[in-house]
């Protein structure tokens, strides 16, 4: 989803919880509960890839052979960018967004053969990862194959085919009025699933397409297969009970960027977080994230230090964290617009100036892994001596606590974290230098850390 969409719909949230798109109305569904997911989902760390920026070859071999520096990495599950023909007819820069889809049922020649795409997800299968592909159900390019059917189409009040949003004249937007639209949609994803073994879809900007659709589609998928993952580009909350497993954490997004860029204090990180427990179903789950292919890197935004410190932040919340190509390398190249329409090749040489960027992100996975408090124990909220600077927070469950601090600022901080007198914690930050170290127990509630300074603790749990 482009950036400016997702503001509208959270403003529209704000403004009126329970309408988002007047052809599209959310229901209120804070007492309800979140449809039942496969085990492996609550597990996961997802890693997107734009197979025409991952390898300097720009294609579905340049993924393949990288999967093996990935399963290093410790991801479970590989989400490819579109892998569609591109449209030519209005596109947007040299190359094209690859969410101006031609044919849904093709795939794109620059990135390989559909045997080639078969080649890359049975090689990724047999290394043990998920793989789920882009699905852009909302929008096509204007040159659509679909185009032969132009009842498919929305119209506008001349009766032409309309764009979705004005500022995306590169696709036409879909009608799913049209009963024979969705009867085809969901025919191609079942072709998808059957066809290449595939473990679910990522949906582009799912909260623009009637829940009504994804719901029918998601029974349909189950009978071909039932433990898929669904991922919405969304913050409906009606979309996470029938239809959807995760959907993205845009509001807390939002309120990261805006901490960690100075704009607003630490506390509007925890407000986010509380007021998006009130708003969805039971046992929802979101994917957090601090990079994505629609955002500046974490790194232009946030500087080195900061980009380690938001990332910590992912990794150490309740949903599921999210890596963006190469982001684990320090990689600097952007993706979103104009960058989405040419290419842009990932910089993996990055990783031998920024050492610390691999080693984090290998360290934060083993950890998550090792770890069950951290996948799917509760958070709970800490007090500490600057709240307007400092995130503290607890990940528990029956057995261990973590308590994670985290700096937002530029400033040092030395203060007090609200912590029990209970068992000692042990310092199990993520060692960046590389050096040697043993874990030491610390003298809480005193704290120092370095500007974007961040600290993880570990002990056996006091939870009654």
């Amino acid at each position: 989803m482009k950036k400016h969409v997702c503001l509208l719909l959270l403003l529209a949230v704000v403004l009126c919880p329970l309408t988002v798109g007047a052809q599209n109305p959310a229901r209120d569904v804070s007492q309800e509960t979140a449809r039942q997911r496969a085990s492996w989902i609550d597990e996961a760390v997802v890693y997107e890839i734009f197979p025409r920026v991952f390898s300097t070859t720009g294609n579905f071999a340049g993924v393949e052979a990288r999967l093996d520096q990935l399963k290093e990495l410790g991801v479970t599950v590989l989400w490819l960018m579109p892998v569609h023909p591109v449209g030519e007819l209005k596109r947007k820069g040299t190359l094209g967004s690859p969410y101006a889809v031609k044919d849904y049922y093709g795939v794109n020649p620059e990135y390989g053969t559909p045997r080639d795409l078969k080649k890359l997800i049975g090689a990724a299968h047999r290394q043990g990862f998920k793989v789920v592909i882009d699905i852009v159900a909302n929008h096509t390019a204007w040159d659509s194959v679909m185009m032969k059917s132009p009842e498919f189409y929305s119209r506008d009040a001349k009766g032409e085919i309309r764009s979705p949003f004005p500022d995306w004249a590169d696709v036409a937007d879909l009608n799913y009025d049209n009963p024979k639209l969705r009867e085809y949609m969901i025919g191609m994803l079942k072709f998808w699933l059957s066809e290449y073994d595939l473990d679910g879809f990522r949906c582009d900007v799912a909260g623009e397409v009637p829940t009504s659709f994804w719901e029918e589609a998601r029974a349909a998928l189950e009978r071909v297969k039932p433990d898929i993952l669904m991922l919405a580009e969304s913050d409906r909350p009606d979309l996470l009970v029938k239809a959807f497993d995760l959907d993205y954490a845009w509001p807390f997004h939002h309120a990261l960027d805006e901490v960690f860029s100075g704009r607003e204090p630490a506390t509007a990180i925890r407000k986010t977080w509380e007021t998006e427990r009130q708003r969805f179903p039971k046992n929802g789950k979101h994917m957090f994230f601090s990079d994505n292919h629609d955002e500046r890197r974490a790194l232009a935004r946030f500087g080195e230090r900061g980009a380690l410190a938001a990332a910590t932040l992912v990794f150490t919340m309740d949903g599921v964290p999210l890596i963006y190509n190469g982001m684990e390398a320090g990689d600097t190249a952007e993706s979103g617009a104009p960058a989405l329409f040419e290419k842009v090749p990932i910089t993996w040489a990055f990783a031998e100036r920024r050492p610390e960027f691999p080693r984090f992100f290998k360290s934060m996975i083993a950890l998550r892994k090792a770890h069950p408090a951290l996948r799917q124990g509760e958070t709970v909220w800490l007090r500490n001596s600057d709240e307007a600077q400092v995130l503290s927070y607890v990940r528990r469950d029956a057995n261990e606590e973590f308590l994670v601090v985290i700096n937002c600022t530029n400033r040092p901080w030395r203060g007090f974290v609200e912590v029990d007198h209970g068992r000692p914690f042990t310092d199990v930050t993520p060692n960046l230098s590389g050096d040697p170290a043993k874990a030491q127990p610390v003298a809480l509630p005193a704290l120092a850390l370095d500007a974007m300074g961040f600290r993880i603790f570990k002990r056996t749990s006091s939870k009654p």
